[in-house]
């Protein structure tokens, strides 16, 4: 999470407020998109969104593993029960209005420029 020393607390609380819903949205597949497109200017939103993005990376490089026979057997069903709890356990924490970073993941999801 980037500190913008323009931003004061209030506003840091207003753009969580009126963002959580859009920043909770950026984990469900590609609808991370939204919050990267429709809502620039807001750290929250963006801050979700990329992790969201980080997470459709996930998908896609564990259903290309999933086509392995017998490592992909193994793989794509623990990688899918992974990907969806961190999922719902994103959704939870930005509709809450917490700055939660994906284990492993967020530090990829810092380095985006979008």
């Amino acid at each position: 999470m980037s500190e913008d020393p323009k931003l004061t607390s209030t506003d840091k609380d207003k753009d969580i407020k009126e963002n959580r819903i859009i920043a909770a949205i950026g984990y469900i597949f590609l609808l991370c998109l939204i919050p990267l497109f429709q809502k620039r200017k807001s750290e929250f939103a963006q801050f979700h969104g990329k992790q969201g993005l980080m997470l459709v990376i996930c998908w896609f490089i564990l259903w290309f593993i999933g086509v392995i026979p017998i490592l992909g057997w193994i793989i794509l069903p623990l990688g899918t029960i992974v990907l969806t709890v961190l999922s719902f356990i994103g959704i939870i924490r930005a509709y809450s209005g917490e700055y939660w970073e994906l284990p492993y993941l967020a530090k990829y999801a810092k380095k985006l420029n979008i």
